[in-house]
Parts: structure tokens; sequence; C-alpha cells
């Protein structure tokens, strides 16, 4: 039972106003303050998985120098190694000397060349299509990750303040412990409450710093690097309405990555059916050839043209398979369009159903935290209001904090995952 308030309030109120408690951040060395502008310019410039991406793209593009190559001509050469007649090896002189030459080359029909060329035309596509969504879906999560940590951040100035309020009382507590000032009971439950906050502090800390590790290596910056992000506060307060439903979908049809690389593997699949067809047309061999003494006359020269009869092979198993897998990359694309739309719609419903629920917010609930935590305190004290009741309030108080993040972070990740769906930065640019 509290005897003297004011004593009390003295002990209690200079240690409160005195005191705080800082974030930890255990083995962070440095403090990286960060815009999502910059994030994106360091993400771009040096994410490892696109730079893998970019050297796999490049690979690619020189396979097309190799398709449009033709096959190179060839020449061989006959020495007759043993005469049984001059009893002699190897024997050069013009008499008696066998040597025979020809040079050959193949002649591609059908326009093969060209159709390789235009597969690995298209897979050059698809691999620049593959970097294009890799970056679209990394960006995604850095931004996800970025605002994320900001407002988690937020919730945790909530907690820490408390924290220091709580362990504050705990200490004034204890310096007035067996004075009569305050009871037993009332010490217990402040440090109940004191150890429930740090817990969940705990919590929420190890969350963020979950977050700072994806991130840092979304970043590829050091390790000992704490992230602080900061934003544009009329990030959320944009609305989502501001782009109409149709304008979503048609830039999704446009620029979505996804649905370019089911369109290159259709196309890849008939350009791959085409050659497949081509091939069952033989190429054919065409040369010169010199023979000195091995045939019927001396300095025998001759033509000849080489063709393989399609009479087994006519090249059916693949055709047959190029044919299905053209059929199977068709209905890949038509589900590809029909999930584009469900996703954008949705994507847009959650955005507007986070932005009304922003919009419902009251803008009194965040005024100053320490004016009501020392008001509320100095109530307390003068038995205003009880311990239950001082209890309560912090506790809701954090809980509210603790929602109004989150509904933040919800609008703010709703326009994000917009920008994903339509493959368009529309909103948070």
């Amino acid at each position: 039972m509290i005897r003297n308030t004011k004593q009390l309030l003295q002990v209690i109120i200079p240690l409160i106003l005195s005191c705080s408690l800082s974030v930890g951040q255990g083995v962070y060395r440095d403090t990286l303050k960060i815009t999502i502008q910059e994030a994106d310019r360091i993400f771009i410039a040096k994410n490892l998985q696109l730079l893998a991406q970019k050297y796999n793209v490049d690979a690619t593009k020189a396979l097309i120098i190799q398709a449009r190559l033709y096959p190179n001509p060839e020449i061989s050469f006959e020495q007759g190694a043993y005469n049984p007649q001059t009893k002699k090896w190897f024997e050069q002189d013009f008499t008696n000397g066998e040597q025979a030459y020809q040079l050959s080359q193949m002649i591609i029909l059908s326009r093969k060349i060209k159709k390789q060329t235009n597969i690995a035309e298209t897979n050059y596509k698809l691999a620049e299509d593959n970097l294009s969504d890799l970056l679209r879906t990394l960006k995604l999560a850095l931004h996800s990750n970025f605002y994320n940590i900001y407002f988690l951040q937020q919730t945790a100035k909530v907690y820490d303040e408390e924290i220091r309020s709580f362990k504050m009382i705990v200490a004034a507590y204890n310096q007035v412990k067996g004075k009569g000032y305050v009871s037993e009971a009332d010490i217990v439950l402040v440090q109940a409450q004191l150890y429930s906050l740090q817990n969940e502090y705990l919590t929420l800390i190890d969350n963020i710093n979950d977050l700072q590790s994806q991130t840092r290596l979304l970043l590829q910056v050091p390790a000992t690097n704490y992230l602080l992000p900061s934003i544009d506060p009329k990030v959320v307060r944009t609305d989502p309405q501001s782009a109409s439903l149709n304008s979503l979908l048609d830039s999704a049809y446009l620029n979505r990555t996804d649905l370019q690389i089911a369109k290159d593997n259709l196309l890849l699949s008939k350009q791959t059916y085409t050659l497949q067809k081509a091939l069952a047309i033989p190429d054919f061999t065409a040369g010169v050839a010199i023979d000195r003494h091995g045939s019927y006359v001396t300095n025998f020269n001759a033509v000849n043209i080489g063709i393989a009869i399609p009479i087994f092979n006519r090249n059916q198993g693949n055709i047959k398979n190029a044919r299905i897998l053209m059929d199977y990359n068709n209905t890949e694309l038509q589900l590809t369009k029909k999930v584009l739309d469900e996703q954008v719609v949705r994507g847009f419903q959650k955005a507007i159903d986070a932005d009304k629920l922003y919009k419902e917010i009251d803008p009194a609930f965040s005024s100053n935290f320490d004016t009501l935590a020392n008001e509320m305190l100095k109530n307390y004290m003068k038995r205003i209001v009880n311990l239950l009741n001082f209890l309560t309030f912090y506790d809701s108080y954090k809980q509210n904090s603790v929602q109004l993040n989150s509904i933040l972070f919800n609008k703010v990740n709703a326009l994000e995952n917009l920008n994903y769906l339509t493959g368009t930065s529309f909103f948070n640019k």
C-alpha cells in the first residue's frame, strides 16, 4: 500500500526520465541508413544471383554464333604403306608411289542452319526473360524486407520505451522495498509484465535480425552492417485505386516476365518441331578426289556425292516429341494467363482492403508516448488509477502500436505486391 505518494514520485520519475534502453545491436559495428531507392541501386549493382544470371545470358548469346556456323570441309590424304613389287615402304616417286587426295563438303538442306539459329535466338531471349523474372522476384523480396524491417523497428521502439519504464519502476520499487510505500504484490505484477515484455522484445529483435541478414545478402553489404531503412511518409498514403484494374491487367500482360517465359517456351517448341521435321530430310556430301595409281588409270580424278536414304530413320520419334511439347507449352501459356488474371484481380482487392483499413486509423492515436506514459504513471502513483488499469494501459498501447505498424506494413506491402504482379512500378516509386 502506498503511504507517501509524493516521496515515491520523487524516487521514480527522475529515474524514468533519465534512463533509456537502446536496441542492442550485438556484433553490428556499422549502421547503414538507407532509402528504398539507394537499396535498389546497390541491389542492381552487387547482387550475386543477378550477376550469375547475367553471365548465363552472355553464355547463351554466344550459342547464336555457333548455331550460324556451317560444317567444315573435310580433306583426306592416303599414302601407300608398302610396295611388294619394289620392296619399299612409303614410296614417293611418281612411277611407283601411291597417293590419293579427297576433299568433301557437307551441304545442309531444308534451311537447317536458319532453323538452328532461330532456336538459339529464342534461347537467348528466354535467358534474358529469366534474368528479368529473377530481378522481379528478388526485388519484391528486397522491398518487402525493407519495409518490414522499418515497421518492425518502429514497433521495437514502443517495446523499448515500455521496457525502459518498467525497468525503472522495478528499480525504484526495489529502493523503497520494505518501507511500506508499495506492496510486494505490486512489485511481482510489474516484474511479471517486464519479463513478458522482454521475452516478446527478444522475439521481435530476432525477427528483425533475420530480415536484416536476408536483406544484407540481397544487397551484398558487410554482415556487420545494421540497416536503418528510411521511408517517404507519402508511401503509406498512396491510394491503390489511383490505377484502374484494366491498366493493371494491361501492364501485366505486357510486362509480366513469367508470361513472356511461357510465350518463349511455346515459340521454342514450335521452332524445335520445325527443325525436327527438317532433320528428317538428309543432307548430302559433295567432294572431289584424285588417286595417282590406285584406280584403272593413272592420276584418276573424280567428283562424288553421298546422301543417306531415309528408309528406317525418318526422325519420327523426335518429331512426335516436339509436337507433344508444343501442345504442352501452349497449355502452360493458357494456364499462365488465367493465373495472371486471378493474381492481379486478387492483389488489387487486397491492396484496396489494406488501404481501407489504413484509412480507418485514428490520426490522434500516434500521440506522444512519453507524455501518455508519464501522465499514466503519475496518475497511478496518485492512486487515481490502480495497478491493473496502469498495466492494462501499457499492454493496450503496446498491442495497438504493434497492430498499427502491422497495418501500415500490410498496406505498403500490398502495393509492392501489385508492382510485382503487374511487372510495373505503379506504386512506391
